[in-house]
């Protein structure tokens, strides 16, 4: 005779909306960094977001964590948390050792026939069907194509079938976010990225590893000027404002007043 499960008591606190609640507060600070009304450098305590937000400190620590993990916040022992300044030199040397594991699985994914790769077919099917689209099909929405473009380069690193530089190559994705969305935030970036993701799809199905390389490598090189560009602007855009807008609310709160 089979037992049934005893249900939960029912002084149990629901799980699933303690998790959509520490989504919610994820996202919302997610945003606020993206958008700098979080600055690079900006220093706060979980209270002033629970506060904020009108949440307790749980959802607030599990979203916080989750961006720590992301490389976007850093916590300090009993002294709060920032959000991570932003160094340039860094993120060229993020971009360089992207720009290099794309390059390599470019010409990997190449190298091989359709026939005895089945993940560059995939990866040509299902990147195509996204990016394949007319005019009137493409997405407006810049969030929403970077998060498709993030995709678009995961798979073509994957294509290429070893494992371990697609760990190291997910990393990397992971630390250069912030700067990646900024392009399609704040720059015009949505038409050219339909474009040359299409140039490199159809270099790579004519196993043309030397154009589907240059034309990656360009891909890359230019989203970099661009952000670095779009950051140091948005950056002096929001000083400025601050300067001509002081906050009367005290400094480690002000970014969520």
């Amino acid at each position: 005779m089979t037992s049934k499960a005893s249900p939960p008591p029912a002084d149990a606190p629901p799980r699933r909306p303690a998790l959509r609640l520490a989504e919610a507060v994820y996202e919302k600070l997610r945003d606020d960094i993206f958008a700098f009304r979080l600055l690079p450098g900006d220093r706060f305590a979980e209270n002033d977001v629970a506060e904020r937000l009108q949440v307790s400190r749980t959802p607030v620590r599990e979203a916080l964590m989750r961006l720590q993990s992301e490389g976007l916040v850093r916590g300090y022992f009993r002294n709060g948390w920032e959000v991570v300044p932003i160094d340039f030199s860094r993120f060229a040397a993020l971009y360089d050792l992207r720009e290099m594991i794309e390059l390599h699985a470019v010409r990997r994914i190449c190298a091989a026939s359709a026939a005895s790769n089945p993940a560059r077919a995939a990866l040509l099917e299902e990147a195509g069907t996204v990016w394949r689209v007319t005019p009137a099909e493409r997405l407006s929405d810049g969030l929403a194509v970077a998060a498709l473009d993030e995709r678009f380069h995961l798979a073509l690193v994957a294509a290429a079938g070893n494992p371990e530089t697609d760990a190291v190559y997910r990393q990397v994705t992971d630390h250069i976010r912030i700067m990646r969305r900024l392009d399609f935030a704040y720059g015009d970036c949505i038409g050219d990225t339909y474009d040359e993701h299409i140039a490199i799809l159809d270099a790579i199905a004519a196993g043309d590893a030397a154009h589907a390389g240059a034309l990656a490598e360009r891909h890359i090189q230019d989203s970099h000027a661009v952000v670095q560009q779009i950051t140091i602007d948005r950056l002096e855009q929001v000083r400025t404002e601050m300067a001509q807008h002081p906050s009367p609310a005290p400094a480690r709160r002000k970014r969520f007043g």
